[in-house]
């Protein structure tokens, strides 16, 4: 049976077989969603350039990468061949990186939606199920500004109270963690799923600036938006402190948690959080659960909910029928460098500490780019060398994509 008289077929069952009754109008649908925009705070605050894209691959095979014929080498020029997305994940720069926003849907009975997700001034860099896809010319290099980058699902079969097969890979992956809710499955095509899913990377600023000082890390909202659920963390060597800061209004300085923290009280409060912001329970543990290892690795860095008017403006989101309740929750992170984790870092440079090194993922780039910035010039190369032969072979080892 082709795929235009499967769907007639379908909207037949859905039409009549359900509810018996011809012109209904769909049923009532409520969509959820969740997504993190990472940024790097450089020593004035703003967020600064750095690979968003690397670090290992840590999605499923099934999930489509990117595909950008005008995508070319920054250094290079535009007679290079176009860049494969696993070399691109390491040459293109910028200050977000647009991480698993995943859409949940919820109706008392099948209904067919029409989605589409825009990224004004960012790129889409990978999505599932199978989407129609805009992507602008884009440079590998630094992602400053790049016209509007749009995936496109339609036709998307949102299933209450199926359980179809969910495509699974013997690898683990933060990816399944976001299916343990009781959103309804969805459909696209022959692929099924509990959700869209996609990523991206930018340019642009987020609205929280964060600048180390002698008392802790000062704060400032952009614009007149206040940012609510403020949480400044930090792990150091496995010990870990966490200050609940709440609302942000204008400025404030959040000072340095005592490292008698624990994980599990933290994740209590985040729960919360993600809570009063409108997710489901279930929706707010599966976002914690896929960021485990995540958010909570070594360093410094700061949690806030983004505004839902700043989201709707960075990710337009148009979706037909359209739904009676949206709910937008994004958490911005925010990594910080502190005098101690930048001296740490070069410490293990000086010393071959390859462990403590390829530690910091991908937070090394810009952490070694600190460093160089306070190095005597004689040192720098040496710096540089170092840290190439003991991560970016080892990385770039790791995290090809699949074959």
């Amino acid at each position: 049976m082709s795929a235009s008289a499967r769907r007639l077929a379908l909207v037949a069952a859905l039409a009549f077989a359900a509810s018996g009754v011809a012109g209904r109008q769909p049923p009532e649908l409520i969509v959820h969603e969740w997504g993190t925009f990472t940024t790097v705070a450089g020593e004035e605050g703003q967020a600064v350039e750095w690979l968003p894209l690397g670090g290992p691959q840590d999605l499923p095979c099934f999930v489509y990468p990117f595909e950008n014929n005008n995508l070319v080498k920054y250094w290079g020029g535009v007679n290079e061949p176009p860049l494969t997305y696993d070399k691109a994940r390491f040459a293109m720069r910028g200050t977000v990186r647009m991480e698993t926003p995943v859409v949940y849907f919820y109706a008392p009975e099948p209904v067919w939606a029409d989605v589409t997700v825009s990224f004004p001034q960012g790129l889409m860099t990978e999505w599932y199920p199978h989407a129609g896809v805009a992507q602008p010319p884009a440079t590998a290099g630094v992602l400053r500004r790049t016209t509007n980058s749009v995936l496109r699902w339609k036709d998307v079969a949102i299933r209450p109270n199926s359980r179809p097969a969910l495509p699974t890979e013997q690898a683990a992956s933060h990816y399944y963690a976001a299916r343990e809710t009781d959103a309804a499955a969805i459909r696209v095509g022959e692929e099924d799923e509990k959700f869209l899913f996609y990523r991206g990377v930018a340019g642009f600023q987020p609205p929280l600036t964060a600048t180390v000082t002698a008392d802790g890390v000062r704060l400032k909202a952009a614009g007149d938006h206040p940012i609510d659920g403020v949480v400044l963390f930090e792990n150091r060597r496995g010990r870990i402190g966490y200050r609940v800061h709440g609302t942000l209004r204008g400025e404030a300085t959040v000072a340095a948690p005592a490292l008698t923290g624990d994980l599990r009280a933290l994740h209590r409060d985040l729960e919360r959080m993600l809570i009063a912001s409108g997710l489901y329970a279930k929706e707010a543990r599966a976002m914690i659960e896929t960021w485990r290892d995540s958010w909570f690795e070594e360093g410094t860095r700061v949690f806030y909910l983004v505004p839902t008017s700043v989201v709707d403006a960075i990710l337009p989101l148009e979706i037909a029928p359209t739904p009676v309740e949206v709910v937008r929750t994004f958490v911005g992170r925010m990594e910080v460098f502190t005098p101690a984790a930048l001296l740490t870092l070069g410490d293990a440079i000086a010393e071959g500490d390859d462990a403590t090194v390829i530690a910091w993922g991908r937070f090394l780039d810009p952490m070694t780019e600190r460093i160089l910035s306070r190095a005597r010039p004689a040192d720098r190369a040496r710096i540089v060398d170092r840290v190439n032969a003991t991560y970016r072979a080892h990385l770039e080892a790791a995290a090809i994509r699949c074959q």
